[in-house]
């Protein structure tokens, strides 16, 4: 069954290496997971703090790696901001950024995550997906 769901990602830190304004360096699986997300139906949203050319350059970047997003800084194509009557937050069901709850966990925990719905949590600094987690050993019959 395809999803129907709203991925908002983030561009510097997460689909690359941050070095704002410039492009850095890809991370590691980011467009072999993003395209995966889109062939399973996920809708992408590149939602950054960049604007203008460095913006453009960004989108133009993710072309050129085979991802084309739904919407930019939007909730959907075409949406028009209007500060006065909206807020600035988009509609999606996850927002993947290299700085939410203390670090970027990598591309194959954040596809495990969102498909998988997985929980995580943080520890030490560091963003622990179930598959990082050590197992607490049950210590009775509820726990």
């Amino acid at each position: 069954m395809k999803s129907n769901k709203k991925l908002a990602i983030d561009f510097d830190g997460t689909i690359v290496e941050d070095a704002y304004p410039r492009i850095g360096k890809t991370k590691t699986f980011a467009f072999e997971t993003l395209k995966k997300f889109q062939s399973e139906g996920y809708r992408l949203i590149l939602w950054t703090y960049r604007h203008g050319k460095p913006l453009e350059e960004a989108i133009e970047f993710c072309k050129k790696n085979g991802v084309e997003f739904y919407a930019i800084n939007s909730s959907f194509e075409g949406e028009e901001f209007d500060i006065k009557t909206q807020s600035r937050k988009i509609d999606a069901d996850f927002f993947i950024d290299d700085r939410n709850l203390g670090g970027f966990p990598g591309w194959g925990e954040i596809y495990k995550i969102v498909t998988e719905r997985i929980e995580f949590r943080v520890e030490g600094g560091e963003v622990l997906a179930y598959s990082k987690m050590k197992k607490d050993k049950k210590k009775g019959l509820f726990w």
